[in-house]
């Protein structure tokens, strides 16, 4: 038997800045063009808490945003230096004495002296969030800054609210992940840590971390502003060491933006009114001492903002091939949720889903998928995107480019990351790793792959404008993450800008 094999390198894709400019690399197009959210200049209101003697270094670190600061790496095109907030953002950054709020250093101290550990994590959680709700007032912020010293930042405990079996099942469930993963391949520490962000690992639930835990609480709140947890290392750390400034200003700037309510950028090419919809599972504790998966739907479109939206519970046992997967019945309702949220915020259905998903589709959840889809919606595409242990090696010295297409017979690869040519480099320390994609049902996979090329540009987290995952899956582990920490009635906010 032959097999037909076919290499392409996809066009990267193009990016809307202000101006309706476009272009590929946000950090040249923006200092040119400024952001797609094009208003007159305005000021991002940028509150500020932490620790009292911490608070007069954050606060000039974050005004230095205001300014130009030269960047010190040696890729010239792909570190550029950051023209000031201005012009590449069309604001400035403020920060009002009324939205600067210390904290008691001898409650501070209190708390951190703690000999429970879990008394020392619940004190320190209440005391930040104590501070963090006097700013949700009807005079309020854009966004909030919240500076952790690095032990508060790397803190954790073992999960207090585990019964004994809960905790036995997620220790059984720990080792059958670490044997998935041995089982596929042999992964690089860059390759597991990618695979690690498609999913809540047990570890999350079995252990809290102070980072995730002030974020969950937060979002709990009514009317609650976003908020950016800022490391000690980031505004203590000298210009010359690591990243510089302006790096640093490109990509947490970016950040701060998102998160007031302004949008950096938007695809250029993706079809109008199309919904793309991420399917993602979660390990979540519930009642009995059994652990269950949550589902969650991650939906993204041109024509409004991304949003998340929690489904089914699904049973432990509810697996194949060591997999959670939806009930035709769970999946129908699903959509249906995702296609009523869609229609309460454009005001139309979309004409198109596309539904990505980390594993192959059961009968089951095709079927439910869908069945709802068509019931609204003209055309339903069922996609699935997940790693393999395929590589390509180019001859010569230069790496697989990003947007390399391989099919082999029925089989596709697809490089988001790899060799970058706008920046004349590859930016990883081993040979690129491809997603294996394809489809429940006949599709246009070079035109799939083009769609997901798109969306791994669409993290406003960072200002490189590249990712690994598309965003309607590049969330799905902070969601999880920040679900661990609500109660089996609450849901997460529905708004990306929470869980960035």
């Amino acid at each position: 038997m032959t097999l037909k094999i076919k290499i392409e390198c996809l066009p990267e894709p193009e990016l809307v800045f202000g101006g309706n400019k476009q272009g590929v690399d946000p950090r040249r197009v923006m200092a040119a063009a400024g952001p797609v959210d094009t208003a007159s200049m305005r000021d991002v209101r940028t509150a500020l808490i932490g620790p009292m003697d911490e608070m007069a270094a954050a606060r000039q670190w974050l005004l230095r945003f205001n300014g130009m600061s030269v960047a010190r790496e040696r890729n010239a095109r792909r570190y550029r230096d950051w023209p000031g907030a201005a012009q590449a953002l069309g604001v400035n950054f403020v920060i009002e004495d009324r939205f600067v709020r210390p904290l008691d250093g001898e409650r501070l101290s209190h708390a951190m002296g703690r000999a429970s550990p879990t008394e020392r994590f619940e004190e320190l959680l209440d005391l930040f969030d104590s501070k963090i709700q006097t700013l949700f007032g009807d005079t309020r912020p854009d966004c909030i800054v919240v500076c952790l010293p690095e032990e508060l930042a790397d803190l954790r405990i073992s999960n207090p609210r585990l019964s004994i079996q809960e905790r036995n099942a997620l220790e059984r469930l720990q080792r059958e992940e670490e044997q998935d993963q041995l089982l596929l391949f042999q992964p690089t520490p860059e390759e597991a840590k990618a695979a690690e962000d498609l999913r809540t690992q047990a570890e999350d639930l079995l252990f809290r971390t102070f980072y995730r835990a002030l974020k969950a609480k937060i979002m709990t709140h009514q009317n609650p502003v976003p908020i950016q947890v800022l490391r000690r290392d980031t505004y203590m750390r000298p210009d010359d060491v690591g990243q510089s400034f302006a790096t640093r200003a490109w990509n947490l700037a970016t950040s701060l933006f998102y998160k007031a309510g302004h949008e950096p950028w938007r695809p250029a090419d993706l079809p109008a009114n199309t919904c793309f919809i991420g399917i993602s599972f979660h390990h979540l504790k519930r009642r009995e001492g059994d652990v269950v998966y949550a589902s969650v739907a991650q939906a993204f479109s041109n024509e409004i903002e991304p949003f998340v939206l929690k489904g089914a519970t699904v049973p432990h046992e509810q697996r194949r091939n060591r997999q959670p997967y939806l009930s035709a019945a769970q999946a129908g309702d699903m959509m249906k949720d995702v296609l009523d949220k869609y229609e309460a915020i454009a005001g139309v259905l979309p004409s198109r889903v596309v539904v990505h998903k980390t594993s192959t589709y059961e009968p089951e959840e095709a079927a439910g998928f869908r069945n709802a889809a068509e019931l609204r919606v003209p055309v339903c595409d069922l996609v699935w995107i997940r790693p393999t242990a395929f590589r390509l090696i180019r001859k010569g010295m230069q790496e697989p480019w990003r947007g390399t297409l391989c099919t082999i017979g029925n089989d596709s690869y697809l490089y988001t990351s790899g060799y970058v040519p706008w920046w004349d480099e590859y930016p990883g320390p081993h040979i690129p790793a491809p997603l294996q994609i394809g489809s429940c049902g006949p599709t246009d996979i070079r035109q799939r792959a083009s769609e997901i090329l798109a969306l791994t540009k669409m993290n406003w987290n960072s200002s490189e404008g590249i990712g690994r995952h598309p965003i309607s899956i590049s969330f799905a582990r902070k969601v999880g993450m920040l679900m661990t920490e609500l109660s089996d009635n609450q849901v997460p906010n529905p708004s990306y800008r929470f869980h960035t």
